[in-house]
């Protein structure tokens, strides 16, 4: 049984994760392009060549590649600037497949052997410490890069995204612990004090109302993803 057209069209594209293609990621791009949303000629990393591979995959003939979303090009590797760097993390937040190290208030470096050239760190950086330097001379698109880089970049794209949505749950996980907490040192306090019933109920209520939004927020969430996982069977 063959894969479903948006896993081949995926595998089938460089996995840089740049968003040249007008969507947030190659998998979004992929679905698009089989969905007909999309055109297969909108990936400037892969080139003339990943259009040709599209074409023959979807049956079309091989086009221009769209110049509304960027010249085919020798591939980049961001390096920053140390002495200018002010440790701001911004560029780390917007790295899709985790190429750079670093902390809070502290330089920061890019792993070149992680780094797909997406581009995205440059544009957050307040204090244009970032540039993005070819490495690959005259060889662009799919010449500049191999079908191994570009499933190790989806691999780390897919946990980049994993460790998001765990660190956002571990997050609201504290936050509905603390106002689990907050609600029952309340109750005691109204046991203790039920002089003052009234205000103790006011701060009851919006209490309550958090967790409630809290719960209903992680309820809508866990059906999109259970709505997304049906899309990708």
């Amino acid at each position: 049984m063959s894969a479903p057209l948006a896993d081949q069209i995926e595998n089938l594209l460089p996995q840089t994760q740049c968003t040249k293609c007008g969507y947030p990621a190659c998998r979004p791009y992929a679905e698009a392009v089989a969905n007909g949303e999309a055109s297969y000629n909108q990936c400037p990393p892969g080139g003339a060549e990943g259009v040709a591979r599209l074409a023959n995959l979807l049956g079309k003939p091989v086009i221009a590649l769209n110049p509304a979303n960027g010249p085919e090009r020798p591939r980049p590797v961001a390096l920053i600037d140390e002495a200018l760097c002010i440790g701001c993390t911004l560029c780390i937040q917007a790295c899709p497949v985790d190429a750079i190290v670093g902390a809070a208030k502290l330089m920061h470096t890019v792993v070149p052997s992680l780094c797909t050239g997406c581009d995205l760190c440059v544009a957050p950086c307040p204090v244009d410490c970032i540039a993005m330097v070819d490495v690959t001379g005259a060889n662009t698109g799919w010449d500049a890069w191999s079908q191994q880089q570009a499933d190790d970049a989806r691999d780390r794209h897919d946990f980049h995204g994993m460790r998001l949505k765990r660190e956002k749950e571990e997050n609201d996980a504290r936050l509905a612990a603390k106002a689990t907490a907050k609600l029952q040192a309340l109750e005691a306090e109204a046991a203790a004090s039920p002089e003052d019933l009234a205000e103790q109920a006011r701060k009851k209520a919006i209490v309550q109302a958090a967790i409630e939004r809290a719960r209903l927020k992680k309820e809508q969430m866990a059906a999109a993803a259970a709505g997304t996982g049906e899309n990708h069977e």
